[in-house]
């Protein structure tokens, strides 16, 4: 019998394999997800007995250190990574903000991934923010109606 997967995994996998040719790999409870053969983002599930939660991904330089001053709650320096510009995310607290876990994995994904691949999921945004005021528009036309 296969053991279920955690909820947390589940979501952040799907977020991270809609990416332009990016792959998962697991690893007992982890996950490291690449492109190219290059990791933009691990799950971690309680790595090395710290009872943690979260995921890893790659920051602009110096937002690792930011992040983690202004919001001590939720992240994290990841052992090994964290001097590498990489910073944690915890997903075992609650609520979390999904819409800022999607954030983080992008843009890790931007650092990593090759240039063309990288541009493809900026464009992609950038259509994203452009379509939701529209979205919104006719949500509220469709109620007044």
């Amino acid at each position: 019998m296969k053991p279920i997967e955690d909820r947390r995994l589940a979501r952040v996998a799907r977020i991270c394999v809609a990416l332009p040719e990016a792959v998962r790999q697991d690893m007992d409870r982890h996950a490291a997800f690449t492109v190219r053969k290059r990791t933009f983002a691990y799950f971690l599930n309680d790595h090395h007995g710290d009872g943690i939660v979260g995921i890893n991904c790659k920051v602009l330089s110096g937002d690792n250190a930011k992040l983690v001053a202004e919001h001590p709650d939720r992240f994290y320096m990841p052992a090994y990574l964290g001097s590498k510009g990489w910073v944690g995310l915890r997903l075992d607290r609650d609520p979390t903000d999904w819409a800022e876990v999607t954030e983080l994995l992008r843009g890790s994904y931007w650092l990593v991934a090759p240039k063309r691949l990288a541009e493809s999921v900026a464009r992609e945004a950038e259509e994203e923010e452009e379509e939701q005021p529209k979205t919104k528009a006719r949500s509220a036309s469709k109620r007044r109606s």
